[in-house]
This record gives structure tokens, C-alpha cells and sequence, in this order.
């Protein structure tokens, strides 16, 4: 954990972006919350502090511990990160004349170490306000554009670096080349590997465990399949998964599960059918963030009540990824916004009676899928799309009824079914039932049916997504065959947002 560089978050859409592309270059990336402590901050290699909607002028605007700049670990500012460093060391920051969002092209000024490499004009991507009118004491002018003066500025001395743009999005022509300089800069070791990862997660969790049990919430998805996989080969035989039923699934998707997993693994498998218990908890209830914590609590009262028939069981292990801890703010701090609780992470209640293992927390999903090969896990497994964990719940907007859910799998079977026979370019694909009717016509009757939403998106990692240009033709034949196939469905739409400023999911 010494090899690693911290990315505090100041709330930016790209923070995501930038541990990633620091992972993407064979070094370890985490991140953290403004007030992480320099304790731990002083461990690290190196420091980036992100973009963020704020304005320094504002009452609460994040700050960070000035102590910071004093360690002398190279530290990267950008957006916001480099208006907060100008600020705190006594420089000024200011309302620009105009504002800069989208495509920008910079002069570089000067290349120095964080530059280098960079010819004299470059596109970049800004997204800002504010900026810094005065540099501080010992700070070099490195860039600017036609409305910035001030586009970049460095402290070589202090390995102070800053970047008014964004060089963690694709749109910023040189961004690989200035994160790739900043890493130099660091003397970081570039050891973050998927297969160090799995190593070293086998020898921590079974160190971690020693003889003590653990049940495995099993979902069937790549993420769980990867976690209990990873936890049998650490504690072997003290592992038992266990499978929920909880009639929210898609259409012939617990029968696939059992057998897939059944083919594949050696671990012990119990199946539970909670269907009825799920389907009472969620009478009446409508609103998202209510479904989500309703079934994470429901979920782990039956892991309880499970374990108990096979002796004292002291772990419970969850295919938790990085994504779902920062959504459901757990993994940034206090600052960080609750997009929607996932029911592993947020949705969690705040008593259990186990202890929670969760070797997947620092990893994104396209990560998981790259861990999956390496364990040999079967290809209907590591390529399979992302389901939720609430399942169909939150593809349903508003109450969730017995008859609504088989409204939506009958829809969404048809969606995944023409989408994969047409081979379409998309990693995710959904139905949607909305709590409104229209009137239709049918075999030339008057019809009062519920719309059905089809969401297909294109993505590499899940944090980000575009909506997926599916061909007027498959788009056709999937509408025909909802409204003639799906009785109570007379009317679908296709949804063309991306994330953001939406959400895969619609809850």
C-alpha cells in the first residue's frame, strides 16, 4: 500500500476517471475524501487533488489540510484542485471573464517535468469558472488559452504540478502523456496487477479469517462469483454460499445460476426461496431508496437465519465493488453525495451479526471481469452484463406486484433476446415498467396500457456510460414483439440518456 497515489475528491464527474487511468498505468490509485488523514496521506507516493463543482468564494467550499503541501510528495492539482492550491498558498483565485466548459486549446508555455513531451498547442477539455488571477510564491506559468491566463502552473522545487484543464478525459489530446509524467515524477512502482491482486487477496484473507466460516451471499453475478471464488481458495471447505430467491430475478435466470454455478465450483450451495418474503416487504412501498435498503436488510436477515443452521458463522462475504461504496457515498466521506444506495453498501442495516469481507471493495467492474479469467471462471460468468442486486425492484418504478414483475421480465427476456441475437454494441441492456398508462389500440380496441422503457448503453467501465445507437430495425422488431407478446404493455420507448447526467438504472 505504499505504492500508491491518492486522488482526493472535491466532487468532481471525473474523479472516477482519474484513479482509473492511474490504475490503467500498472499503479495502484485510490479515492479518498478531502479530510483523509495526513497520516496516511504521507504513506503514499503521490497526490491528486480533483476538479469539483465549487467556488472557492463559497461559504464551505472543501478545503484540505495545509499540512499536505509540506510532505513533499509530488502533488498533481486539477480544476478545482489547482484554484485550492493556489489559494491555500496564498495566491488568488477569482471569477473569470468568461467561462470555459468543453474543448479548449492551450498554449504550453513551458513543459517542464509535468508537460513534457507536449508540443506547443494542445486540445484539452475544461469545465470551470474560476481561476487562478495570482499565482503563489515560487509558481511558474506553464499554459495558458484564449480566456485563461493562467492554464497550468508548477512548483518544481515543492513537485507542485496544476492543471486549470482535465487530463483524465479522453477529450484532453495529451492527458495520458501528463498522467504518465506525473507518475514518473512519484518514483511510484507500477505493481498493481489483476494477478498481484488476486496473490495477495488470497494470502490476506485467508490470514484474515484463519479457521473461523463464512457464508457467501451469492447473486449469480461475475462480482460474487469472483468474491466466494477467491475466498475457497483462501479457506477452502469453510465456505458456503448461499443463493436468495427472491422472485425478482430475470426470466430462467436462478435456474441458469444453479447450474452454472453448480458446474463450475465445488462449494457448498444453498438455495432459498424468499420470493413471498420479498414480494410482502415491498407491498405499498414506492419509493427507490426505501426498496433498496428494505431488500439489503431483508437479505442479510436471512443470511442470519441461514448461518445459523450450519454452526457459528463469523463471516460474511459480499461481492462489493468500488463503484457501489462511492454511489452509495461510503467510500469518499462525508462529502460525497448519495446517488442511490446499493443494497451490498448503503442498503446494508446498521446492526448485523456477522463481520463483513469484501475482497472486491478497491475494484471497478471491467477490473472484476479481468480477475474472473485469470481464476478461470466459465465465460457465460465473466461476460455476462451487470444485474442489480435489487434485481427487477428498481426496474420498476414505483410498487413493486407479482403482476408488474411479470410484466417487465416478459419484456425484458424479449429486449436481452434480440439484442444478443442481433449482436448488437452494447454492455447493458434493460427493460423499464413507468407507473402511467396510455391509450392505445390493439385489434382495433380501445387499450389502457403501461409503457415499457428500453435502456441499452455502451460503456467501458460502468462509471460512465453513452446511450447505445441499437438500429431503427432492431428497435422495431423489439416494440413489436413487447406489444404483441406482453399483454398490459401498449406502448415502448427507448431511452437515450447517458451517465450522466443519468443512471444506467432508472432507481
Amino acid at each position: 500500500m505504499s505504492d500508491i497515489i491518492y486522488v482526493l475528491d472535491f466532487g468532481s464527474q471525473y474523479s472516477h476517471l482519474i484513479t482509473r487511468r492511474i490504475r490503467e498505468a500498472g499503479v495502484l490509485a485510490e479515492l479518498v475524501a478531502p479530510d483523509f488523514p495526513i497520516s496516511k496521506l504521507e504513506q503514499g507516493k503521490g497526490i491528486i487533488f480533483s476538479g469539483g463543482p465549487q467556488n472557492l468564494s463559497e461559504k464551505g467550499a472543501l478545503r484540505v489540510d495545509k499540512r499536505v503541501f509540506d510532505l513533499g510528495i509530488p502533488i498533481l492539482g486539477i480544476c478545482y484542485g489547482m484554484q485550492l492550491t493556489a489559494f491555500m498558498l496564498k495566491g488568488k483565485v477569482k471569477a473569470g471573464k468568461k467561462s470555459e466548459y468543453g474543448s479548449t486549446e492551450i498554449i504550453v508555455k513551458k513543459t517542464g517535468k509535468i508537460l513534457k513531451g507536449l508540443s506547443l498547442k494542445q486540445i484539452t477539455w475544461m469545465s470551470h469558472g474560476d481561476q487562478v488571477v495570482k499565482m503563489p510564491k515560487g509558481f511558474v506559468n506553464i499554459a495558458n488559452s484564449k480566456n485563461c491566463p493562467i492554464a497550468g502552473m508548477e512548483n518544481a522545487k515543492r513537485k507542485i504540478y496544476c492543471l486549470q484543464f482535465h487530463p483524465e478525459v479522453k477529450h484532453t489530446a495529451g492527458g495520458k502523456t501528463i498522467l504518465e509524467n506525473f507518475i514518473k515524477i512519484t518514483k511510484v512502482k507500477r505493481n498493481w496487477s489483476m494477478q498481484n491482486f488476486i496473490s495477495i487477496s488470497i494470502k490476506n484473507i485467508r490470514a484474515l479469517i484463519g479457521n473461523d466460516r463464512a457464508v457467501c451471499a451469492l447473486s449469480g453475478g461475475i462480482d460474487s462469483a469472483v468474491a466466494a471464488t477467491m475466498v475457497y481458495k483462501a479457506i477452502g471447505k469453510n465456505l458456503t454460499c448461499i443463493y436468495v430467491d427472491t422472485g425478482l430475478m430475470r426470466a430462467g435466470e436462478t435456474e441458469q445460476i444453479i447450474k452454472t454455478f453448480k458446474q463450475y465450483q465445488k462449494i457448498n450451495l444453498y438455495v432459498i426461496n424468499a420470493r413471498k418474503q420479498f414480494i410482502n416487504k415491498l407491498k405499498g412501498i414506492t419509493d427507490p431508496e426505501r426498496k433498496r435498503k428494505i431488500i439489503g436488510e431483508l437479505f442479510i436477515r436471512i443470511f442470519e437465519k441461514e448461518s445459523k443452521k450450519l454452526g457459528k458463522v463469523q463471516w460474511l462475504v459480499q461481492g462489493t465493488l468500488y463503484p457501489d461504496t462511492i454511489e452509495s457515498s461510503k467510500g469518499v466521506g462525508k462529502h460525497a453525495a448519495v446517488i442511490k444506495s446499493h443494497h451490498n453498501a448503503g442498503g446494508l442495516p446498521e446492526k448485523i451479526n456477522f463481520k463483513l469481507l469484501e475482497p472486491l471493495r478497491e475494484l471497478y467492474k471491467d477490473e472484476v471481469r479481468k480477475v474472473g479469467k485469470l481464476l478461470n471462471l466459465p465465460d457465460n460468468l465473466t461476460s455476462r452484463q451487470p444485474f442489480p442486486g435489487p434485481g427487477l425492484a428498481i426496474r420498476i418504478v414505483g410498487e413493486v406486484t407479482a403482476e408488474k414483475l411479470e410484466l417487465v421480465r416478459k419484456a425484458d427476456k424479449i429486449i436481452c433476446d434480440e439484442i444478443e441475437l442481433a449482436k448488437a454494441d452494447t454492455q447493458q441492456y434493460l427493460a423499464v415498467l413507468l407507473p402511467i398508462r396510455s391509450v392505445g389500440v390493439q385489434g382495433d380496441a380501445r387499450t389502457y396500457g403501461h409503457p415499457i422503457v428500453v435502456r441499452a448503453v455502451t460503456t467501458a467501465d460502468l462509471m460512465t456510460a453513452h446511450w447505445a445507437k441499437l438500429n431503427y430495425a432492431l428497435l422495431e422488431k423489439i416494440s413489436t414483439r413487447i406489444t404483441n407478446e406482453v399483454k398490459g404493455i401498449n406502448r415502448v420507448v427507448y431511452d437515450i440518456t447517458s451517465k450522466p447526467p443519468g443512471t444506467v438504472e432508472w432507481e
